[in-house]
């Protein structure tokens, strides 16, 4: 089956389910031109908790597939591949989480989990953020309250330089973004000594310093559209150049290396396939389903995300 007969095939999938398709932008150049909306966590986030569908199918990681049944009981929730984990969700398992706050009870944390966790760690929290919000939501923090930031420690570190607001951070990081390194965004930068450095929030201290702009992968979009410059050094997953390029066609962007190869590609983002999105509508399967107590748990503090967001 040829990609656009494929394509077609999809479409029309998507017709008779009464579905819409959702998609990272860290997603394969042909799912993003497919989706009906193509976004950073927080959009999506947004898109899945409005949606009219019957069915969505979540062209991303595990996690985002559950954010988005959490928020929708009631649909029918798909993701193509039930193996596209997170390095980042994995650090944080539920049960190490429950514990360290059981240990801890006399700080009487606030839980502020990064959205790129799982459904057990959100129903263990007070409150998700995403890069795109995160400083907003940590400035708005009970004052009173020790916080502890879950899982992602160099999203949180940025955070706190952000807000000068003390929190304790869980040691995880994203694999893809901890590879970027000093020397190897030096070297690009002397290669291009006129373009921007863009990097994602996920990177390192040392990384970030680099940096013109440190934001999520939406604010990277206005802010490569609206600045004089011509040409940006993305520093995040590999996808993100596409959507860059689709939108803003008339400047230049340049992946970020790492010190092995100029290819910071998920392994797991790119597990999704137009294959695997066919299928997927096809049979409505794999489906996310989660226990309905945690899915109850794990929907307050994302409400609590979207509300304090507008």
């Amino acid at each position: 089956m040829v990609a656009t007969d494929l394509a077609e095939e999809i479409l029309e999938l998507k017709r008779e389910r009464n579905a819409v398709i959702l998609a990272h932008n860290y997603q394969v150049r042909e799912i993003q031109e497919l989706a009906d909306y193509v976004g950073d966590s927080l959009g999506l986030s947004y898109h899945a908790a409005k949606t009219d569908a019957d069915v969505i199918a979540f062209c991303g990681v595990h996690f985002m597939g559950e954010t988005a049944k959490i928020v929708n009981p009631t649909k029918t929730v798909v993701i193509p591949d039930m193996d596209a984990g997170c390095s980042l969700s994995d650090s944080c398992p539920p049960t190490q989480l429950a514990a360290f706050l059981d240990a801890n009870a006399a700080k009487n944390y606030y839980v502020i989990a990064y959205i790129n966790c799982s459904a057990g760690v959100k129903a263990l929290s007070d409150v998700i953020v995403t890069s795109g919000n995160a400083t907003r939501i940590v400035e708005a923090a009970p004052a009173d309250r020790n916080i502890l930031f879950v899982p992602d420690q160099n999203l949180g570190s940025w955070v706190m330089e952000q807000t000068g607001r003390k929190m304790d951070l869980w040691r995880g990081n994203c694999y893809v973004h901890i590879e970027f390194t000093r020397a190897s965004i030096g070297r690009i930068r002397e290669a291009y000594p006129d373009a921007k450095v863009v990097a994602h929030p996920e990177c390192t201290y040392a990384v970030r310093l680099l940096a013109d702009e440190v934001c999520s992968t939406e604010k990277m979009i206005s802010y490569c559209r609206d600045t004089a410059a011509d040409a940006f050094i993305i520093v995040t997953e590999s996808g993100m150049l596409h959507r860059l390029r689709r939108e803003i066609p008339d400047k230049t962007f340049i992946p970020g290396p790492t010190d092995a190869c100029a290819c910071a590609d998920c392994r797991y983002m790119k597990m999704n396939t137009l294959e695997k999105l066919h299928d997927g509508l096809l049979n409505l399967s794999p489906e996310i389903v989660i226990p309905e107590d945690i899915r109850a748990r794990a929907a307050l503090p994302i409400r609590r995300m979207l509300e304090l967001s507008r």
